[in-house]
C-alpha cells in the first residue's frame, strides 16, 4: 500500500502525471484554464484525502478517473453557463489544435476517451479496459467505432 499524504509522494505523482492528466483533461474540456483546473482539483483531493493504493498502475488508474470524471463535471457546469458569442469562438476553436485532435474532442466521450488513450497516451485495449472499468471487447468496439465516425468527420471537412 502506496500511501497518498507524504510531500515526497505528492511532489513524485505531480511531476510523473501532471502533463498527462493535462492533456485527458484538454480532450475533455475546451479551454486550457479549465483542464487545469480540473487536474489541479484532482491533485487537491488526492492531497486532502487520505487515499491508500496498492500499487503504482493503482495510483495511475485513480488520477485517471478522477481526472475524468472533473473534467466531465466541469464540461457539464460550462455548458449550463451562457457566455457571450465573442468568448465562445474563440473557446471553441484554440489555435493550437490540430484538425485530427479537434476532430476527437467532438466525438461523443465514450469514443474521445479510448482514442486519447490508445493514440495520445499509447495504452493498450486491456490496459484501457482495466483503466475505465470495462472489459476489452468494449473498448475495441468503441475504438473501432470512434475511428470508423473519425474517418467520416475528416472526410466531409476536405
Amino acid at each position: 500500500m502506496v500511501p497518498s499524504g507524504t510531500d515526497e509522494t505528492i511532489c513524485r505523482i505531480v511531476t510523473a502525471y501532471s502533463s498527462m492528466l493535462l492533456r485527458l483533461a484538454s480532450t475533455r474540456l475546451t479551454s486550457t484554464a479549465d483542464a487545469e483546473d480540473a487536474v489541479q482539483e484532482v491533485f487537491l483531493k488526492l492531497l486532502s484525502t487520505p487515499i491508500s493504493f496498492r500499487d503504482a498502475e493503482h495510483e495511475k488508474a485513480w488520477l485517471i478517473r478522477a481526472t475524468l470524471h472533473r473534467a466531465c463535471d466541469i464540461r457539464r457546469r460550462t455548458e449550463r453557463t451562457c457566455i457571450p458569442l465573442e468568448e465562445a469562438l474563440q473557446v471553441a476553436a484554440p489555435e493550437t489544435d490540430t484538425e485530427v485532435l479537434s476532430a476527437v474532442r467532438s466525438l461523443p466521450e465514450k469514443y474521445s476517451t479510448v482514442l486519447h488513450l490508445h493514440y495520445y497516451e499509447g495504452y493498450s485495449i486491456k490496459e484501457i479496459g482495466t483503466l475505465l472499468g470495462l472489459p476489452a471487447a468494449t473498448v475495441g468496439t468503441r475504438l473501432a467505432r470512434g475511428r470508423k465516425r473519425l474517418r467520416e468527420m475528416l472526410k466531409e471537412e476536405c
